[in-house]
Parts: C-alpha cells; structure tokens; sequence
C-alpha cells in the first residue's frame, strides 16, 4: 500500500458520529485505523549487500579459515529496525459535534484540510433533526439536566406550534437578509434571494433559514432545522424557547446533523467502515462534487454592499430569545 495508499487519502470525506462520542475519539480512531491500514501494505524486498564473511576452506581436510564474498540482506529497513513507515497523519474536522449530538460530521485528510476552510468561508447551511419533550424545563435543556420545572402542555397543539415555527423562520430570514449585505434593487441579487442562495458574509449569530415539524405527539414532538453559524446547544436552546412561547416548557432529547453542506447521511461511513479502503473510495467518489460546489458556493457575491450596524445586543450565543430575532428585526 506505501505512499501508494497515501497519495488517494488527499481530500474530504463524512463519517456519521453515534451519541456519545466525542469528535476527538472519533479522530483518533479515523486516525489510528488508516495508520493500521497503510503499515499493513507488502513493504519492497530488502537490499542485499556484500559481505566478507569468515569460514573454513571449502574441501579441505586443515581446520584452516578465510574470507569468502557471501549475499546477505541489509536490515535497515527491517520492520523490526526501522519501527512503521507511517506513524501520524495530519486529520482535520469541520462542523463539529458535541458529545451528545449525532450525525454527519466532515473530515479531512492531508491536503483536504484547506477544503475544510473553504467549506467554512462558503457559509453553507446544514440541516439537523430536533426532538423535543413538552412538560419540562432543565438547567441545560437537557432531557437528562437537574430538572427546574414540571408545567401542564395539555392546551399545546400543532396549529399553535407551526404559527410559532413560522414566526422564527420569518424572522431569521430578515436577519439574513442583513448580515448577507446585499442590495435586494439589482436583478442578480434578487434571483440570489428567490433561489435561496442568500448567505452572510461574514460571522454572524445562528441564522434559521427553514424550521418545520415533522411529528407531533405531545408530549413529543420533532422537528426538522436548516440553518447555519450554529451549536448544538443553541439548537436545544430553541426548543426550550419554543416551549416559552407555547406557555409550556420543553427539554431537547436528540440533536442529529443530517447535512453538512453538500455531505448528506448517505455520504457518511458507519463506525464499521472507518478503515482505508472505505475511506480512500470515499474520498475519490467525493472530489469531483467538493471541487464544483466549492467552485460554485465561493464565487463572489452580488450586489453586495457597505455592511451595516443594525446595533442589536447579540452575544456568541445568538438572540436571547427564539423570537427576539423578530421583533428587533421587524421595527
């Protein structure tokens, strides 16, 4: 395998991370399984070399010694000398995971490592599934957190809860609206907006471009999320502001990534696939759509202008409210 091995390891591919499972274990397994892989390969036939090696005299009777030139082979490169070939490998992650949260998690190896940054400057929306608990409130929206308060949701129903999820993708789509500074007048900038293709410029707080419910069964219920710039405590934040504004209470009980970018569920290799075979061909089945989506999702913006300074009193963690987006974004 060698440098062979090596050579097609070059670029990004999608692993699916279980709960639980901290990203940094899951690095070091990625990296410890393609180490195993490439040290496994046929190494090339030892050199021989000439030596001078002292023994009796062919064919005579006398206990007399000398010098005969005899073939052996060199030990330098001798497994047992020289230790693997490969003993590290430079492995970087994109959007990571928490160890709560699971789904699709982008890796990068060798030169893929710069993909990862253009993925980042590209500003991509990821689509994530939420499953939320009504009747209580934890201290970090947790379904497992030290429990602050019990509350009735016999009066929550899907009709009320759709009119809120409606209120905060209106919202965050203002805010979108702001922090991509472009000038809605022009006609290029308009087909940007009508086709979705809007993004942020620059960092800006978590930005829900689309929210829905998928299931409702109080007390459950799921929802689907596509946004960007976010955590997944952030995400858990949501669902327990959601539970405010339905004057109940709600605790998050799975975060899961189903799309970062353009690396969907169907990219992402379960635990048992994480070896070099599997890797390397998901790679090389994944370079020519990286390189025309990073092409396409990083030409420059159009009709952009001077940013502005809307002056609203956002922390790293995004608004204080699921709906304070909109009432500052509606004046």
């Amino acid at each position: 395998m060698g440098l062979a091995g090596l050579a097609r390891l070059h670029g990004l591919f999608a692993a699916y991370k279980p709960p639980g499972l901290k990203w940094k274990h899951l690095r070091d397994t990625v990296e410890l399984q393609l180490l195993k892989g490439l040290n496994a390969g046929k190494r090339p036939a030892s050199e021989h070399r000439v030596r001078f090696l002292l023994g009796p005299v062919e064919g005579s009777e006398e206990k007399e010694l000398t010098l005969t030139a005899t073939s052996v082979p060199s030990l330098i490169d001798h497994p047992l000398v020289r230790g693997p070939a490969f003993t590290s490998l430079k492995i970087g992650m994109g959007h990571r995971l928490d160890a709560q949260a699971s789904g699709v998690l982008v890796l990068g190896v060798g030169r893929g490592r710069r993909l990862l940054t253009d993925m980042y400057n590209a500003h991509l929306t990821k689509d994530y599934t939420v499953h939320g608990l009504l009747g209580k409130a934890t201290d970090d929206f947790c379904e497992d957190g030290r429990l602050v308060e019990k509350t009735t949701y016999d009066h929550v129903t899907r009709e009320k809860l759709e009119r809120i999820l409606a209120l905060i993708q209106g919202s965050h789509q203002k805010a979108l609206v702001m922090y991509s500074n472009v000038d809605l007048q022009t006609q290029e900038a308009y087909e940007m907006a009508v086709s979705g293709e809007i993004r942020p410029m620059n960092k800006s707080p978590m930005l829900i471009t689309g929210i829905r419910c998928l299931q409702f069964a109080p007390p459950e219920f799921l929802l689907e999320v596509q946004c960007m710039h976010e955590t997944q405590k952030q995400l858990r934040r949501l669902v327990h502001e959601i539970g405010l504004e339905l004057k109940s209470t709600a605790v998050c009980t799975q975060v899961r990534r189903t799309r970062d970018g353009f690396f969907t569920l169907d990219d992402a290799l379960l635990r048992t696939q994480w070896d070099l075979p599997s890797i390397q061909d998901a790679i090389q089945s994944a370079a020519p759509r990286v390189a025309a989506e990073l092409e396409k999702n990083l030409r420059p913006g159009l009709g952009t202008q001077q940013p502005s300074s809307p002056g609203w009193p956002w922390d790293s963690e995004g608004p204080s409210s699921a709906l304070g987006l909109e009432s500052r974004a509606g004046h």
